[in-house]
């Protein structure tokens, strides 16, 4: 640095009179132009900060009015959903207090089918297995325990058995049924990890199988209904029955894909369908779980249509109805074998809003809850039981 000094000042040294006042005059208007350029830069650093400063202000205001409006609107929706919670214990009120009409139909066709052989055989008076007289007061509480699987499937638990195991049949067909030690393990699992998993010598199809007793009965996929009894334990067949039904229809109006319905309750096997003869309403059948056979048949006053799914207490059938755009399930139908229950005595039970519809409803005696599948959900409803001489 000081030998670049003194060169310029050897060199300004030599330069004339005139050539020095040239260059001094140069150099201050290139530094009165640098001074000129920190002065613009300066003022335009001002400025910027300021429009920053001013921004960022904004930006905090408008914050705070969207928090503001987002207050307002939570308070909003929470007063909304107060008053939609009122109206619909409102409307349930009126609804209870005002019940639809009894889906009794007086037909001319079940006389007429009274004569045929199968009618004359099942006119006997039902004998009872148990002395069991419980029927439906309402619905006490509802359960979501998970989400697996796909819009349609049940999930179930042996009523018999002294076991926690519950087992899943995931989708309307399939030859896999999914078995858990627990509730608990089903809630921890990822999806179906956890399962132990039973391989089915045949498919199934429809959701109306249930386990009973150390067993899986369930509808083996194919144009004859055949029921197939499967032991769990040792993983084989042990019997299998061609349902003695001719030229069945799907049982329920909005689930389509189950034909037959298997239902376990205190008095054993049950069979819940339909036929072409008596398309409008829906059939029942008692079962021999040992043997499969059919040991009486009724034919119910409850139809099919809007029907999503059933289940039976005590040998009454409690048939659930929605509508095509799925709102609330109720209990609109009530068939008892032994004739101490009809639609007309039996209380309109509604279930909880929930997802969608219904695809199955097992019930379970030793708990009293009914194991439902509702598009993909499992859900677990605690009821209310009361006497049925009681109504």
């Amino acid at each position: 640095m000081a030998l670049k000094q003194a060169f310029f000042l050897i060199t300004f040294l030599t330069l004339t009179h005139g050539q020095q006042q040239a260059l001094l005059d140069y150099l201050e208007r290139r530094l009165l132009a640098i001074e000129d350029r920190i002065s613009v830069w300066h003022d335009q650093t001002n400025r910027y900060a300021t429009e920053l400063r001013d921004f960022k202000q904004q930006i905090v205001g408008v914050l705070e009015n969207v928090e503001k409006e987002r207050e307002t609107l939570r308070s909003d929706m929470e007063n909304v959903n107060t008053r939609v919670d009122r109206m619909e214990r409102e409307m349930d009120y009126l609804e209870t207090q005002h019940p639809a009409p009894p889906c009794v139909e007086v037909d001319d066709k079940l006389v007429e089918q009274q004569v045929t052989k199968v009618k004359e055989k099942n006119k006997g008076k039902y004998e009872k297995l148990t002395d069991c007289r419980d029927m439906i007061s309402s619905i006490k509480a509802m359960k979501i325990v998970k989400r697996i699987g796909g819009p349609i499937g049940l999930w179930t638990k042996d009523p018999v058995a002294e076991s926690d195991k519950v087992y899943v049949f995931n989708s309307s067909h399939g030859h896999v049924i999914y078995e858990f030690a627990t509730i608990r393990e089903l809630t921890s699992s990822l999806g179906l990890t956890r399962a132990r998993k039973i391989k089915l010598p045949f498919p199934w199809a429809g959701s109306g199988h249930t386990i009973y007793d150390g067993y899986a009965y369930y509808i083996k996929e194919g144009q004859e209904f055949q029921v197939i009894k499967f032991d769990l334990k040792n993983e084989s067949v042990v019997d299998s029955a061609v349902f003695p039904s001719e030229e069945q229809v799907p049982v329920y109006g909005l689930s389509p894909q189950t034909y037959i319905d298997l239902a376990a309750d205190e008095e054993g096997l049950w069979a819940i369908y339909a036929t072409k003869e008596n398309e409008k309403n829906i059939c029942l059948a008692k079962m021999d779980p040992k043997t499969l056979d059919i040991e009486q048949m009724w034919d119910t006053p409850c139809p099919r249509e809007n029907a999503e799914s059933a289940f039976v207490i005590c040998g009454t059938v409690y048939v659930v109805y929605n509508t095509k755009l799925p709102s609330r399930s109720r209990v609109q139908c009530v068939f008892d074998v032994s004739d101490m229950v009809t639609s007309e005595d039996a209380p309109l039970v509604y279930f909880p809003k929930r997802y969608g519809s219904h695809s199955s409803l097992k019930y379970n005696p030793n708990e009293k809850q009914i194991y439902a599948w509702d598009d993909g959900y499992q859900i677990l409803y605690k009821l209310s039981m009361k006497q049925k001489l009681d109504v």
